[in-house]
């Protein structure tokens, strides 16, 4: 019998890298996210296939139920190691689907570009934690890290404020439905930026004392979200961008890349890469192309109402 199970794709719009250590982060759901389709086998073995947003096979292998239940080497980082360690990690949460089946056919299909980092492998393990009926924030934690807010876009249709106590997720469902949300674009900066690599600078580079840090990023927060003119959201987001470029010790995306641009820019999750948004009184479509930025999608496109 096929099973299928979906979840959404996110965008971290506020908070990132200190939603690691306790911040409030602003995240929004998308309209594109993962299915992830099960069915029965036989072998002892997952014969898996992982499709593109335009139907091509990304990834295609042969998994043995018996490399699933034992360890996997954590210095090996390809697709598949990386997709055993997430089987292997869920089934010491719930090791029934291995000991109790014969094997599975099992297929993904992303609803955005994969290079687009909207959440493949979050889509991934929090359909893998429904299918299992497992906890998706533990299964995150124990096989790829992060703080877990791209997991509670995952399971949610609105907005929401993140943010972790005591290493527990805590998730405010967030009404944000501003009159100018025409004049929010996401742009591609034609790189996919990897999550992984990013956590771990920003882990050996951040200052000791982050509280103070911290307490101004949750004000910013609430200011982005409570904005009710586009002057204010736009100016919340300016300085939420220069709070971090000082943090980081990194230029702002603006002054890097787009330094004549009419608005506000702003860098969503990993800096340097994936999706910036842009905010604009005109449309900036043509301004990104003419920078060689193709995907400029706007806000009603892109996010989850």
């Amino acid at each position: 019998m096929k099973k299928t199970f979906y979840s959404n794709g996110k965008l971290l719009i506020t908070g990132e890298y200190l939603v690691l250590d306790g911040a409030k982060a602003f995240a929004l759901p998308t309209k594109m996210g993962q299915n992830l389709i099960i069915e029965e086998g036989s072998n002892k073995e997952i014969i898996w296939k992982s499709y593109d947003a335009d139907g091509s096979i990304w990834f295609e292998d042969t998994l043995l139920f018996s490399d699933i239940s034992k360890e996997v080497n954590p210095e090996n980082e390809s697709v598949k190691a990386t997709l055993t360690t997430i089987l292997h990690e869920a089934f010491k949460l719930n090791p029934d689907f291995i000991t109790n089946s014969d094997g599975y056919v099992i297929s993904t299909e992303l609803g955005f570009p994969k290079s687009w980092g909207l959440g493949t492998s979050s889509t991934l393990i929090n359909n893998i934690a429904q299918w299992l009926q497992i906890n998706a924030y533990t299964l995150l934690k124990n096989s790829f890290g992060g703080s877990g807010y791209d997991i509670a876009c995952a399971q949610n249709e609105t907005a929401i404020i993140y943010h972790l106590e005591q290493g527990n997720p805590v998730i405010e469902n967030a009404s944000f439905d501003p009159d100018f949300t025409d004049n929010l674009y996401f742009v591609y900066l034609n790189k996919k930026q990897s999550s992984k690599s990013a956590i771990a600078a920003y882990n050996i580079n951040k200052k000791n004392d982050l509280a103070k840090t911290i307490a101004a990023n949750d004000q910013i927060t609430m200011a982005v979200l409570r904005a009710t003119t586009l002057q204010s959201f736009a100016a919340a987001i300016e300085k939420h961008e220069i709070a971090m470029s000082s943090i980081l010790e990194m230029q702002t995306i603006k002054e890097s890349l787009f330094p004549d641009f009419d608005g506000v820019i702003k860098s969503l999750g990993a800096w340097g890469g994936d999706f910036v948004m842009a905010v604009a009184e005109e449309n900036p479509t043509q301004y990104f192309r003419s920078k060689g930025y193709k995907t400029v999608v706007p806000y009603d496109e892109m996010i989850l109402s």
